[in-house]
């Protein structure tokens, strides 16, 4: 047997109860909704989070910070994944993105000095933190803000 011919014993999954077909099938007349009041009519109900007029959990709780509409989001590269590039090759943004670094570019690229840097390499990106641009110039590459 395998997994996709697996079925389910019969009697063990009933159908839906089909509502509002006549007293006969035991759900006629009020369709199990009961006599009156709100959620006998239809569209009835409360909305979702409602509490039935006590505050609210989202408004009892406090609210606190702030966010940046316009923060920048940068897709951050340590040094030692610039090892995977040959020597002399200009990494771009698109090269680290081909090349499985990064997922997303975001709102652009920024190389961390984590790690050591044993390629002489050009390196193209949105910005560099000051000992990633120290340790690529001193492997003998080039950094290039775009």
């Amino acid at each position: 047997m395998k997994l996709h011919e697996l079925k389910a014993p019969k009697g063990s999954r009933k159908g839906h109860q089909r509502v509002g077909r006549g007293n006969g099938s035991g759900r006629g007349n009020t369709s199990g909704r009961g006599e009156h009041g709100q959620n006998s009519r239809s569209g009835g109900g409360v909305r979702p989070g409602f509490e039935g007029g006590q505050n609210p959990i989202y408004k009892r709780t406090p609210k606190r910070g702030f966010t940046n509409p316009t923060r920048k989001e940068y897709a951050t590269v340590n040094l030692d994944a610039l090892n995977r590039f040959e020597d002399g090759a200009e990494v771009t943004p698109e090269a680290l993105l081909e090349a499985g670094v990064i997922r997303k570019v975001n709102d652009g690229v920024k190389i961390l000095g984590n790690g050591t840097l044993e390629r002489k390499l050009t390196v193209k990106a949105n910005k560099f933190s000051a000992s990633a641009a120290q340790a690529i110039e001193a492997a003998g590459g080039q950094t290039e803000v775009i």
